[in-house]
């Protein structure tokens, strides 16, 4: 297959190019892997530097390493990366997001889910999260399910590879859970039951959820997927490594790729007029899966995201403790974010779904009423609840906040075209 890949042209013509991209995501999605599969030994385990040191070993074993790798390495390596063993969510944390900011983002995304409704209130009805963090977000909008009497034959399934955080999910949102090895029968990893009677279940891959009718929901989920990150040269395409510094092994460095890699020849456009480019494959596999269910099973997704329009550049960056870090120091210790380019998932998805957006945060919470359900619950609270609506609210909608940085995008089946031209989407239409 590599032998293939390096033969063939640099550049190709759009539709051979869209081709390409579309047997590059079946050939990753053969080998699919959402986390890092490396194992540390375990008089290791403890060890500050105990990735790093991984890191170094494996970049002196192969050569550098794709910014992809690294990234699923320093984020999800089951023993040591960034998210499997730590709370990193919330002003403790490293980041912070919109769900954890209050309810009225929950609440007003659950008014968007009640699109369900205008295509006929199907049932069962799977509510998917990816990514779920503290299970804010599910919480907020089980409690609107709840309060309209609309849980019969509902499901929550959530996608969560981090141990840690699936305990504080289950912790925030059920009664009673229990973990179990996953089976082909039975692909989850844990399940539970709220207090409503609604069952929860957790999943390491989205493809493993039972076919139905879902609803899919992903906040900040896209921007932690790994990234390749490209770079045009006097050469041609080169892609962006990471390997060793020379002057200090102990640390690591970007080096360009001598040559054209494989990723290079599936995933540059022709017509690429930007000299800095980002592809997340994965989010290409995840999205050919949903581009599948929601056409043959029914459906829709939201997604909430750092993102652009096939726009930007260099985005790949690091957070900690609330402020930007170098990416390559102490691996491990940040979040390592990058831009989702929702122009990429649009081409994933041309031939099977609808797609709306990205529009702004701000655009799609003031659409959805955001100003007069804060009016509402202003009445309702004390003088220190209200402050912390107030807050919530201008994080998530202020331009120099969450509201320019955040984009909305979404995915219906195609056939819905006539139906959602007569009902335009909330949130996306409109003023």
């Amino acid at each position: 297959m590599l032998a293939i890949l390096r033969s063939l042209p640099e550049t190709v013509p759009l539709f051979l190019y869209l081709k390409r991209q579309k047997a590059a995501i079946k050939f990753i999605n053969n080998g699919e892997h959402y986390y890092s599969t490396a194992s540390v030994p375990p008089d290791e385990i403890n060890e500050p530097m105990c990735l790093s040191r991984y890191l170094q070993t494996k970049i002196k074993a192969v050569g550098p390493i794709s910014v992809a790798d690294y990234m699923k390495e320093v984020l999800t390596n089951p023993l040591s990366g960034y998210y499997m063993h730590r709370d990193v969510i919330g002003e403790s944390g490293d980041f912070i997001t919109s769900p954890e900011l209050g309810q009225l983002f929950g609440e007003l995304l659950s008014t968007y889910i009640f699109l369900w409704q205008k295509v006929g209130s199907p049932i069962p009805l799977q509510l998917v999260e990816m990514g779920p963090g503290h299970g804010s977000l599910a919480k907020d909008v089980l409690r609107v399910f709840e309060r309209f009497g609309a849980v019969h034959e509902l499901s929550l399934h959530l996608i969560e590879v981090s141990p840690h955080l699936s305990e504080i999910q289950a912790e925030s949102l059920c009664v009673k859970s229990a973990r179990h090895t996953p089976t082909n029968m039975q692909p989850h990893y844990q399940v539970g039951t709220t207090a409503s009677n609604i069952p929860v279940f957790w999943y390491d891959r989205v493809k493993d959820i039972p076919r139905q009718f879902s609803c899919f929901l992903a906040h900040e989920f896209f921007d932690a997927l790994p990234i390749h990150k490209f770079q045009r040269t006097d050469n041609g395409w080169r892609e962006v490594l990471i390997d060793l510094d020379p002057t200090d092994p102990e640390k690591f460095r970007y080096v360009l790729s001598r040559s054209p890699t494989p990723a290079c020849k599936f995933f540059i456009k022709p017509d690429e007029v930007r000299d800095h480019v980002e592809v997340s494959p994965e989010t290409g596999v995840i999205l050919e899966h949903l581009a599948t269910r929601l056409e043959e099973d029914g459906g829709f997704a939201l997604f909430a995201d750092y993102g652009h329009d096939g726009t930007k550049t260099d985005t790949f960056r690091a957070f900690q403790n609330h402020k930007l870090h170098d990416p390559l120091v102490e691996p491990g210790s940040s979040d390592l974010p990058a831009d989702v380019d929702f122009s990429f998932l649009r081409s994933c998805t041309a031939d099977k779904l609808l797609t709306f957006g990205p529009v702004t945060q701000r655009d799609f919470l003031l659409r959805m009423g955001i100003d007069l359900r804060l009016e509402m619950l202003l009445l309702q609270c004390d003088e220190k609840q209200k402050e912390s609506l107030r807050t919530g609210y201008h994080m998530m909608v202020d331009q120099d906040k969450m509201g320019e940085r955040f984009k909305m995008f979404s995915l219906f089946p195609s056939v819905l075209k006539e139906h959602l031209t007569r009902f335009p989407v909330s949130g996306f239409s409109g003023s």
